[in-house]
């Protein structure tokens, strides 16, 4: 897609190289994730305003360290190096990066030498967040040192003649308070871009991408009833009208009364809907399946088959619109880098290697907040816009163990009731996303003087920006224990419910 002015940015392995892109982004401006080893001449080709070196687990002067072309410090765009980044920079420029005597991790106080550049009206000190094994020794020739803490002498740097800069610690982190500033000096003072990515030109520029790349052809859409294919499908929508059918499929497992309310809603919508009842064949294929990462992909497969055949139906149906994430790509293929895979997502690495339909992904680079932001202005209803994101697979991921019909009769109505709860208090607009999960353990109990065997309910509420990151949701005692009695109730199978107080990371938001 073209944008005015682009940030690239050069994944070297960090987690958190997309948050460098949502904070850039959130500064008005286009960011794009590439991998370090993009060749020079791509790069010249995407004509970015700037280049930042995100960070990363290696060591450069590893044998297999993960380099850039050296190429890139010669075409006179500004580049910013972020921890590992900053090590790449004097590594590859003549300095000396070495094993710290120890690891650095956590608050730090920077005390800044030259305010003129990546500090400018920040003052002399600055709270900021670190996380590195190694560190500089030895500055390479032509830079100076901007800014250190107690334990890094050279904690930030900068050339004296060329648009370089380096930093030891983590602007992109909430943990660096003033971060944000930091990179809008580098994106306004040293890029001069001008800050007019939004989501109006988003709209603007995808839907002219996807009437260019679609041309006169048809387009199905694979719509959950949740925020982002109900995005995707409005934006395709835009672009292509009537060409555009949304089938939704139940797969038999979906939250209480979910295929009714979306049926419900998208009867009167303006694209061609279809509804397409397929739990018995997706409960038959999960029959005895346990692994989580089988499950998603025998999901995803599933999924493909329905739309295939629906789209055969239709006649001549070339392409299939998903509401795939950015986080849904990073967490599920290292595709722009050696990011560490954490999940196949049912969207990216549950597909099968061979369809009959194009794949069109009009929101693969964009967050969830993001999203939010484009429905809005594509007229999405705030209802829906609300909810908390619901997995592709529903709940085969929150079934630990066998999926069942008996067990997804159980975790449906622990689920609906914590959903009444979190409604009713006033917090559900207040976490980014509540489930329950079903546990495959059973513990005793004591209900009406007699000793029960029965399943186990967990639930979950994490608060987030982005869902790459999440802290659990401090929900009320009282809230918890009216939430579990209700369950225990009224729910046949379940004698015990317990809390998941678990961040992200080091656990993820889903249970598989």
């Amino acid at each position: 897609m073209d944008h005015h002015d682009k940030i690239l940015i050069l994944d070297f392995g960090s987690q958190y190289t997309q948050l460098i892109a949502r904070r850039v982004r959130e500064l008005g401006v286009y960011s794009e994730i590439k991998p370090f080893s993009i060749p020079l001449q791509e790069i010249r080709m995407l004509s970015p305003k700037g280049i930042i070196l995100s960070g990363g687990p290696a060591s450069v002067y590893a044998a297999d360290a993960p380099l850039p072309d050296p190429g890139i410090f010669d075409v006179n765009i500004p580049i910013l190096g972020i921890c590992y980044g900053l090590q790449v920079i004097a590594h590859l420029l003549g300095g000396e990066v070495t094993r710290a005597p120890q690891r650095e991790y956590g608050r730090a106080e920077l005390q800044v030498e030259d305010a003129a550049h990546l500090f400018a009206g920040l003052g002399k000190s600055l709270d900021v967040w670190m996380s590195h094994g190694d560190h500089l020794t030895k500055l390479p020739p032509g830079f100076q040192i901007i800014a250190h803490t107690a334990n890094a002498p050279i904690a930030a740097i900068h050339h004296l003649n060329k648009p370089l800069y380096g930093i030891q610690f983590h602007p992109e982190v909430v943990h660096t308070p003033r971060g944000a500033e930091i990179l809008a000096n580098y994106v306004f003072k040293s890029c001069r871009c001008r800050g007019d990515w939004n989501a109006s030109s988003f709209v603007e520029r995808t839907v002219i991408d996807i009437r260019t790349r679609i041309a006169k052809k048809r387009a199905l859409c694979a719509l959950s009833g949740g925020v982002d294919s109900t995005v995707a499908a409005a934006l395709v929508g835009r672009a292509i009208g009537e060409r555009l059918v949304c089938v939704f499929v139940d797969t038999g497992l979906l939250r209480e009364n979910e295929a009714e309310e979306v049926c419900s809603f998208y009867q009167h919508a303006d694209f061609e809907f279809r509804f397409v009842d397929a739990s018995q064949r997706f409960l038959a294929k999960l029959r005895g399946v346990v692994d989580p990462e089988e499950k998603r992909k025998i999901i995803g497969h599933e999924f493909i088959r329905v739309f295939e055949e629906e789209a055969k139906q239709l006649g001549t149906v070339d392409y299939l619109v998903q509401g795939t994430l950015y986080p849904d790509v990073i967490e599920s293929v290292s595709t722009r880098g050696p990011s560490a895979t954490i999940k196949s997502h049912h969207n990216v690495g549950g597909l099968p290697d061979r369809m009959k339909l194009r794949l069109l992904e009009p929101l693969r680079e964009l967050f969830k907040d993001e999203v939010r932001r484009v429905g809005r202005e594509l007229m999405v209803p705030s209802f829906i816009l609300g909810r908390h994101p619901f997995p592709g697979p529903g709940l085969a991921v929150r079934i630990l163990g066998e999926i069942t019909p008996e067990r997804v009769d159980i975790l449906r109505p622990a689920d609906r009731i914590f959903m009444e709860e979190l409604r009713a208090s006033g917090h559900y607009d207040q976490i980014w996303q509540a489930f329950a999960v079903l546990l495959p353990i059973q513990t005793v109990g004591v209900m009406g003087d007699e000793r029960t065997y029965e399943n186990v309910v967990a639930l979950r509420a994490v608060t987030s920006l982005d869902g790459m990151t999440a802290d659990w949701a401090d929900i009320p005692r009282d809230l918890l224990a009216r939430i579990s009695n209700r369950i225990i109730n009224e729910v046949k199978g379940v004698n015990r419910v317990v809390y998941d107080i678990s961040s992200k990371p080091p656990s993820t938001i889903e249970w598989e």
